[in-house]
């Protein structure tokens, strides 16, 4: 028996009208760069599928969003930068848990890297690339995350090289 159960819906979840999937949130990084005035951003690959995606992850105790989308961005792909506080927006995903498909509602945080370590916990584990950003939307699965790419290349198009990207960065 599992702990849901016995213990009824995790924090942050809610069972669908049949009751056999959960909703849950999830908190990604859209890691990006700048170099000679073009937007570039890094994609990794899922465990599973290996698709083309962002790095993502469940809420952590104390953890505000944000912090947790920065936190999954270094243990899957070892970055660092600077992380938006305010949320581009959201796209929808189901993942499998054994035998139960669970839906997940994504926020998604502007990250400006800074720093790309060598070595990171999640090594070995998953491809990166870093794509313009055209080609990057081109390459996700999921259609409203490409359209998110979109939206955020469109805006720092918008801007000019010479000034920061929205989303409250620090």
């Amino acid at each position: 028996m599992g702990s849901e159960e016995l213990f009824g819906p995790l924090p942050g979840s809610l069972p669908n009208e049949k009751g056999l999937s959960m909703k849950t949130k999830q908190f990604a990084a859209l890691p990006f760069r700048i170099d000679e005035a073009e937007l570039s951003i890094l994609l990794i690959t899922t465990r599973r599928k290996r698709r083309w995606s962002v790095p993502k992850g469940s809420p952590m105790l104390q953890k505000r969003p944000h912090r947790v989308a920065a936190i999954e961005a270094y243990e899957e792909a070892g970055l660092h930068g600077k992380i938006g506080h305010q949320a581009l927006g959201r796209f929808k995903l189901s993942k499998r848990k054994g035998k139960r498909r669970i839906l997940c509602e994504v926020k998604l945080f502007p990250l400006e890297v800074t720093k790309q370590h060598a070595r990171w916990p999640e090594r070995g584990q998953r491809k990166l690339i870093w794509l313009p950003a055209s080609e990057a939307a081109r390459r996700v699965h999921r259609s409203k995350l490409r359209r998110l790419i979109e939206s955020f290349a469109s805006q720092h198009a918008d801007r000019g090289p010479a000034q920061p990207p929205a989303g409250g960065l620090r």
